[in-house]
C-alpha cells in the first residue's frame, strides 16, 4: 500500500546539507514542547473558555440567551440559562484541576450535543433559506462546537495513560 505524499520530509530533503541539522534540532525542540505541553494547555484553554462562557450567563450577559431560550423551550428561560452557566463553570473547572476528567468530559459532551440540538430545534437560525450549507451567525456558533467536541476527544483518549502515569509515580506505602 503507498502512503500519502509528505511534504514537509520532501521540503527536509530538498534541504541544503548544511541546513539539515539545525532544522531537526529545532524541529525536534518543537516538537517535543508540543508533545510535553500540548494536552496540557488544549485542557486549560478549554477550561477557560468554559468558565468565561459560563460566567457570562451566570451573570445575565450572555449574548446567546435567546438562543438557549429558543433551544431548550421546553423549560423557564430564567433559570435554564444561569444553570447551563454554572454546568459549563464545573466543565472548565475540570479540565483546568483534571481530578474527575472522564465525569468532566462526559458533562462537555452532554453540553456540546445539547448545543448542537439547535440545528435541528431552530434550522431557521442557522441556516440560511434553510440551506445546510449556508450558516448563518449562529449556525456558525454552533457548528464551532464540532472542534471543541473533537478537543475533548484528544483530551479523553489520554485519560489511561494519565491513570497509569499516576500510579507508577505514586509513592509506595501512600494509599491504597
Amino acid at each position: 500500500m503507498r502512503e500519502g505524499i509528505d511534504l514537509e520530509e520532501l521540503a527536509r530533503e530538498r534541504l541544503p546539507g548544511r541546513w539539515r541539522r539545525p532544522f531537526e534540532r529545532v524541529d525536534t525542540a518543537v516538537t517535543g514542547f508540543l508533545q510535553a505541553y500540548g494536552l496540557t494547555v488544549l485542557r486549560l484553554a478549554l477550561g477557560v473558555v468554559y468558565i468565561w462562557f459560563g460566567a457570562l450567563k451566570v451573570a445575565d450577559r450572555t449574548p446567546v440567551e435567546d438562543l438557549v431560550d429558543d433551544v431548550v423551550f421546553f423549560a423557564e428561560g430564567s433559570w435554564v440559562v444561569p444553570a447551563i452557566g454554572v454546568w459549563e463553570i464545573v466543565i472548565g473547572l475540570g479540565l483546568i484541576v483534571p481530578v474527575a476528567l472522564r465525569l468532566t468530559l462526559l458533562m462537555m459532551a452532554l453540553q456540546l450535543l445539547g448545543t448542537m440540538t439547535a440545528l435541528v430545534v431552530v434550522p431557521g437560525r442557522c441556516f440560511q433559506d434553510g440551506n445546510p450549507l449556508l450558516l448563518t451567525e449562529t449556525g456558525e456558533f454552533v457548528i464551532k462546537n464540532i472542534v471543541l467536541l473533537s478537543a475533548g476527544l484528544v483530551i479523553g483518549s489520554t485519560v489511561r495513560r494519565r491513570n497509569a502515569r499516576s500510579k507508577t509515580t505514586a509513592r509506595p506505602g501512600c494509599g491504597p
